[in-house]
């Protein structure tokens, strides 16, 4: 069985994230290398493996999926956008900026996401803040499999749809064990289709690998931002500690102090 992935470091008891502290040393003496998620010892992902992107059927059993929360839905008209790497959420002229580095198989990002980025959903949907989010894909290369990188596939393919708050809202919510390389094209359009999103267009991208080369291009971004672990947030500018990211009160507080209200 695999290890978990996620280097979790305590300081002061806060649990810092998804990091790229990989020594190569035994993991808790049972000889395993130490599962750290570290950005930094993979390469740019090129898109998704042949696996990822056949467009035959598929004999797994998908698992069923959560319905995203229902604060989702007042982000249903923010707008969303893709230039480079980054997918933008929010008003282009918005005052304040939020960069967001996550990977989907990150579980220090799914509590991000449920905990301090609720936080952002009405500073966001009243057009006083524009999210970049910035998708990794290194867990891949760590862990084995296509799981994040099926994800950020999907995760362009939703900004095409017009759905991509609710669909990166759901993806979090039904995320697996980061050991699990369970987000398949299957999987994550059983997971669109809790989050309103029936699109056959969408479908087509998520199974074919249709943006396997604009992975490729968010790793790169992830990459050059010298970004190392995840979840990592810079709030206009200045990177959130790690103890601030985890309840929304916490993050909020973040963000009252930088005029986001």
């Amino acid at each position: 069985m695999a290890a978990s992935v996620a280097a979790v470091a305590l300081l002061g008891g806060a649990v810092v994230g998804c990091d790229s502290d990989d020594d190569g040393d035994d993991w808790m003496g049972a000889g395993k290398k130490s599962p750290s998620a570290s950005a930094s010892s993979s390469a740019p992902v090129d898109g998704p493996s042949d696996g990822a992107s056949s467009g035959a059927p598929s004999q797994e059993v998908v698992p069923e999926a959560k319905v995203p929360p229902v604060s989702v839905e007042r982000l249903a008209k923010v707008p969303a956008a893709v230039r480079g790497g980054v997918i933008t959420v929010g008003k282009p002229g918005a005052e304040h900026t939020v960069k967001v580095y996550e990977d989907a198989r990150c579980p220090f990002c799914k509590k991000f996401e449920e905990g301090g980025a609720q936080a952002l959903v009405e500073p966001l949907a009243d057009g006083d803040v524009k999210v970049e989010y910035t998708i990794a894909s290194f867990l891949d290369r760590n862990l084995g499999g296509n799981g994040s990188v099926n994800a950020a596939n999907a995760l362009r393919a939703a900004v095409e749809a017009g759905k991509f708050p609710q669909f990166h809202s759901a993806l979090f919510v039904n995320q697996p064990e980061e050991s699990e390389d369970a987000f398949t094209p299957a999987f994550l359009v059983k997971i669109a289709e809790k989050a309103g999103l029936r699109d056959a267009a969408f479908t087509k991208a998520v199974t074919n690998g249709t943006y396997k080369s604009w992975v490729g291009t968010a790793m790169k971004a992830f990459t050059d931002d010298g970004v190392t672990g995840t979840p990592t947030v810079v709030v206009d500018g200045e990177k959130v500690a790690s103890d601030a990211l985890y309840t929304e009160s916490g993050f909020g507080k973040v963000l009252k102090d930088a005029g986001i209200s």
